[in-house]
């Protein structure tokens, strides 16, 4: 009740109403605890800040490091600090500050950026799992399909492929009007969450962005199953137990990484839409830990798990002083 006395709106045109800006409340029924929240959040944010920069340091500033497994960590790190850096700063301001005001060009903006990078990181993820395809099943082809230029075209390709699917939901939104409220039960500008509240006929809205969520998540989940389904089918051909145990280690962080990023991200998608029994705030933390836990453990998890780059890290820190 007390934020639906700060609604504001441009104009009106006849029975509809072009909203100025958003409201965002952060998480609802939790709005005593957000200073607290915003404690383990702001250390997240930190950290994810220092890491992934340390990660691109690390692989960019070393020679040996320009191999395709590596370049993909940083088109990772890349994505993690964007999808960070677009969504964890207004967090913030809204625990620490209340600054719940958005604009609706800077929610749009938001939106965008959020939505289409993390179709990225999706796309990254497939990426990394016919990596690892090819580096168990084809090791003698694996430098040879894997050149520098195919690895800028993939790079490529993951941009546009981000940037054009999710370019029409801004333009589709802006053609909706608000006349009821401009209160986002949210943190960030997600797409169902501006979407939801307007007083249009959503329909297309809906249908696109279902039909783009499921097409890049189906389209991934089902390419990284069948790398990982051909890699254990070979691996289970090894003769020798240490061969079968090494070819498998390589791929136990991807797996990991892969868990922790498809998991709260199709549980936030699914219960926009079907889990109307799902309490408000449980939809919202969920959608929170997509965009704020894959950025801050994915390279954490890289980091141990790839003996290259941890030895190299324990250099730059240590053993160089």
């Amino acid at each position: 009740k007390d934020t639906l006395r700060f609604l504001s709106f441009s104009k009106s045109n006849g029975t509809f109403r072009v909203v100025e800006n958003f409201l965002l409340i952060g998480i609802p029924g939790l709005e005593e605890a957000h200073i607290w929240i915003s404690i383990p959040l702001s250390v997240m944010f930190v950290f994810t800040l220092f890491i992934n920069t340390v990660m691109l340091y690390v692989i960019l500033s070393k020679e040996s490091f320009h191999k395709p497994m590596y370049l993909f960590l940083c088109m990772m790190s890349i994505v993690d600090l964007v999808v960070s850096c677009t969504a964890a700063p207004k967090i913030l301001c809204i625990f620490w500050f209340k600054a719940l005001d958005i604009g609706f060009t800077e929610c749009l903006v938001q939106l965008y950026f959020i939505h289409a990078f993390s179709m990225m990181e999706s796309t990254v993820l497939m990426v990394m799992a016919f990596d690892r395809y090819f580096a168990i099943c084809h090791p003698l082809r694996y430098t040879v399909i894997l050149t520098n230029q195919t690895i800028t075209t993939i790079g490529v390709l993951t941009v546009l492929r981000g940037s054009f699917l999710m370019a029409p939901c801004p333009f589709l939104i802006k053609r909706l009007s608000y006349c009821q409220t401009n209160v986002i039960a949210n943190t960030y500008c997600e797409h169902m969450s501006v979407v939801k509240i307007s007083c249009s006929d959503t329909t297309i809205n809906q249908i696109y962005g279902l039909t783009v969520a499921l097409l890049v998540s189906a389209v991934d989940i089902f390419s990284i199953s069948f790398s990982y389904c051909v890699i254990v089918r070979a691996v289970l051909r090894l003769s020798s137990n240490e061969a079968r145990r090494k070819a498998l280690s390589t791929c136990g962080s991807h797996l990991i990484v892969i868990l922790i990023t498809y998991f709260p991200a199709l549980f936030s998608f699914f219960s926009h839409r079907f889990g109307h029994i799902i309490p408000i705030h449980i939809h919202v933390i969920f959608a929170n830990l997509y965009l704020l836990i894959p950025p801050t453990c994915n390279p954490l998890i890289y980091g141990v798990k790839t003996k290259e780059i941890r030895e190299r890290i324990i250099f730059i820190f240590f053993k160089k002083n």
